[in-house]
């Protein structure tokens, strides 16, 4: 997409990603493949009977009450692929293709970094977060958090100056957790952003916030890991921002508090040790000088037309699948087809609930329920 998007694409966009079944990568892939989010539209229904699987599309009626609604809120609409989009965000694999998007949209284009951590945070570990998040904002980085109790909203609070934006796991006018509503009010008055990717009115749920997680960690040059259980939502961040090619820093703690057996786990895996602002920074400055790569396309040239796959075609990308992600390269050798027609029958499988995408344009065998 350019960085004018029609109305009707707007449009087109928001009722795809609303669409059952369709999450950002199939979003992508459909887009890619049919050259825009209006052809992606059209050609829904026949991919929907080929799938065998009637999904409910969203209407037109539906994405404009929406549109409204956000707009009554004081939120604006932003497209991947516009200029507001933010930058490094825009470059993951699994960027939403659609943000909602309350605040000052010019901090969402400066270089940020994450500080995420336990919402049972220690005394301590809300001070190191506080400082870090000052230190690195009067260096000229913005911070990026999910609004949590704990390192989160203690990083968020002393970046307010400097600029700070929430990632939200529900819709913007669900603010969870609710007692800090006020921090997210003070994030907006000092001119930060909200961001969310589900509509107004949704209800966090439990599965959310790890998607959450990934938005957190892809806005941002590195995430800095305050106090972390292990087996805890912040290592998740962690591992989603080393997919995402972004740094990993850790701040190390006593191995009596379990509040720093995660953090001192990513340290001995390979994560950067700080204790101070001036340890990231110079680790951030190769990311800083050098230009954001181009966002991943899909393996299918834009502007396909809608191909016809036959049924020994999705027999042989089906054998080549299993339980274990694959890249989708190896899936086109393995079976000798098109990229096209694998592309097509990938799109037909993940609408269908069959197939389970993964970072580096991976795929497996959605395992049974």
């Amino acid at each position: 997409m350019s960085a004018t998007v029609s109305d009707d694409e707007r449009l087109a966009a928001l009722r795809l990603i609303r669409t059952e079944s369709v999450g950002p990568i199939t979003f992508r892939e459909l887009v890619d493949h049919f050259g825009s989010a209006v052809a992606a539209l059209d050609a829904l229904p026949e991919l929907s009977r080929r799938a065998g699987r009637r999904l409910r599309i969203a209407s037109a009626a539906d994405v404009e009450r929406e549109l409204e609604a956000l707009a009554a809120q004081g939120g604006r609409l932003v497209i991947r692929g516009e200029e507001a989009y933010p930058p490094w965000l825009a470059a993951i694999d699994s960027a939403p293709p659609v943000l909602a998007i309350r605040g000052d949209v010019a901090v969402l284009a400066r270089p940020m970094v994450a500080i995420v951590g336990s919402r049972n945070a220690s005394v301590s570990g809300r001070r190191i977060a506080a400082t870090l998040a000052r230190d690195l904002g009067a260096r000229g980085l913005a911070i990026a958090s999910g609004l949590a109790r704990g390192i989160d909203a203690a990083a968020q609070e002393a970046a307010l100056d400097a600029g700070t934006v929430a990632v939200l796991a529900g819709g913007l006018d669900r603010i969870y957790p609710p007692e800090n509503q006020p921090l997210a009010e003070r994030i907006l008055a000092a001119r930060g952003a909200h961001l969310s990717e589900m509509p107004l009115g949704w209800e966090p749920r439990a599965r959310d916030f790890p998607r959450r997680n990934r938005i957190v960690s892809g806005l941002a040059l590195g995430v800095v890991v305050v106090e972390a259980a292990e087996r805890s939502g912040t290592l998740i961040t962690a591992r989603f921002a080393g997919e995402q090619g972004r740094v990993v820093f850790a701040v190390p703690g006593s191995p009596l508090d379990p509040r720093a057996a995660g953090t001192n786990r990513l340290i001995k895996e390979g994560a950067t040790l700080v204790t101070a602002a001036d340890d990231i920074v110079p680790a951030l400055e190769p990311m800083l000088r050098e230009p954001l790569a181009a966002a991943p396309r899909s393996v299918a040239e834009p502007h396909a037309p809608m191909l016809d796959a036959a049924a020994t075609d999705r027999d042989r990308v089906l054998e080549a699948l299993g339980p274990a992600p694959v890249a989708i390269d190896e899936v086109i050798r393995f079976t000798g087809l098109s990229a096209g027609v694998v592309q097509l029958v990938l799109i037909e499988l993940s609408l269908a609930g069959r197939i389970e995408r993964h970072p580096g344009q991976r795929v497996s065998l959605q395992a049974p329920a």
